[in-house]
């Protein structure tokens, strides 16, 4: 796989990032970054940028782990949802017949382009 290459600029310092995903999204990823980093220290009171770099770090793990929870509750509801759905359509099909019965009627078929 070919590794892209993307400078950028987090926190008023420089880096040259190399890494497998697409320079753009490098870019994405250090914005992403920046601004967390930003908003911890709107007000300026925090000197240290590596404490402002942890903090901005816990912010970030903190919101991926709650995501990724409630992902995962979505879906085991989703799982349980469709487990539910499985068994109300088996209570409608015969264990011994794998399809459905074709109902045949009398009736003649219907034709849209008839002239009668």
């Amino acid at each position: 796989m070919n590794k892209s290459t993307a400078k950028v600029n987090i926190y008023g310092s420089d880096y040259v990032i190399k890494g497998d995903a697409q320079a753009d999204h490098i870019e994405e990823v250090a914005r992403f970054v920046d601004s967390k980093m930003r908003e911890i220290n709107r007000t300026g009171t925090i000197k240290s940028p590596l404490k402002v770099a942890i903090l901005a770090a816990l912010n970030i793990a903190d919101e991926f782990l709650k995501t990724r929870e409630d992902q995962s509750n979505t879906v085991q509801s989703m799982e349980l949802r469709a487990r539910r759905l499985i068994e109300k359509l088996d209570e409608f099909v015969p264990e011994d017949e794998t399809e459905l019965p074709v109902e045949h009627t009398n009736s003649p078929a219907i034709s849209l382009f008839s002239q009668e």
